[in-house]
């Protein structure tokens, strides 16, 4: 399993040296967009609108955006020490409390936690205590450049980082619209609905839920694979012109242009024989 973090969980004078892991993966089917008229995968560029051609990775600096069109620019330097500075900070659990005080809007996702080098001992005695208790762990800790709030809790024999969102990041509920009062409810129509809720209560099972669209989506390709019904796209017809080809192709262009739109020089009049006799006889 991949190693995405490694630092140390503290509580108290105990250091727990430990590994994170991903608990969860997305299998969303990921479906790719093609150009309807010849099957070949849409590019999206990365294209600055004053100067209009398109930017590499390295001309691209980060900001944040205070007022419309108004911008704090952050260099990375900047970044990278503040995120190393947060990342040397342990893990430390400030506090102790029941898993069923926090509600599950809180939740986001799930870390395995493996003990480090060392950290055997010490990594039992913190998955003992939880146990025992019943309680988990409040704790800070930085992820992708984001300090975390989570939780340290047991699942099965694993000791489980679950990262929680901060109170000013769950949305008030009184700004949802639309929500009814309380209404006045027939005591039938209340007996009714608690007697369907009891018939259809049973024990958890995550096993018998599956994602029946994935499943009917990924038949639906393999049935097309089989059939042949698959595309690929032609090869370009000629090879995509370079920023000096674009630019000797201006050129020669604008030579043109300037050739055929140059007025051409007015020739003398040459005079005939048969006029300059015809002057000679007059005098």
């Amino acid at each position: 399993m991949h190693t995405m973090w490694k630092g140390t969980i503290s509580f108290g004078l105990v250091n727990i040296p430990v590994k994170m892991h991903a608990a969860t993966e997305n299998k969303d089917v990921k479906l790719r967009q093609l150009h309807k008229e010849c099957k070949s995968p849409v590019k999206y560029e990365k294209v600055c609108p004053v100067c209009e051609r398109e930017i590499e990775n390295d001309e691209i600096v980060k900001a944040y955006e205070y007022a419309k069109n108004k911008f704090v620019v952050l260099d990375e330097e900047d970044l990278e020490a503040l995120k190393k500075e947060q990342e040397d900070r342990a893990v430390e659990i400030v506090d102790f409390v029941k898993l069923d005080e926090i509600d599950p809007i809180y939740f986001e996702k799930s870390y395995y936690l493996s003990p480090n080098e060392g950290g055997g001992k010490a990594y039992s005695l913190l998955r003992s205590a939880l146990k025992d208790t019943g309680k988990i762990g409040v704790a800070k800790m930085m992820i992708r450049s984001k300090e975390q709030l989570a939780v340290i809790r047991v699942y099965e024999n694993v000791l489980v980082a679950e990262t929680i969102h901060f109170p000013d990041e769950v949305r008030n509920v009184q700004d949802v619209p639309n929500v009814p009062e309380e209404a006045k409810i027939g005591e039938k129509e209340l007996e009714t609905a608690k007697m369907l809720i009891e018939q259809l209560t049973a024990e958890f099972d995550p096993e018998k839920y599956k994602d029946e669209y994935r499943t009917a989506l990924l038949d639906l390709i393999e049935d097309k694979k089989n059939n042949e019904e698959t595309t690929t796209p032609a090869p370009a017809d000629k090879p995509v012109p370079d920023n000096v080809t674009n630019l000797m192709d201006a050129l020669q262009a604008s030579l043109d242009r300037a050739k055929k739109d140059k007025p051409k020089p007015r020739q003398p009049k040459r005079k005939t024989k048969t006029v300059a006799k015809k002057k000679k006889a007059t005098s």
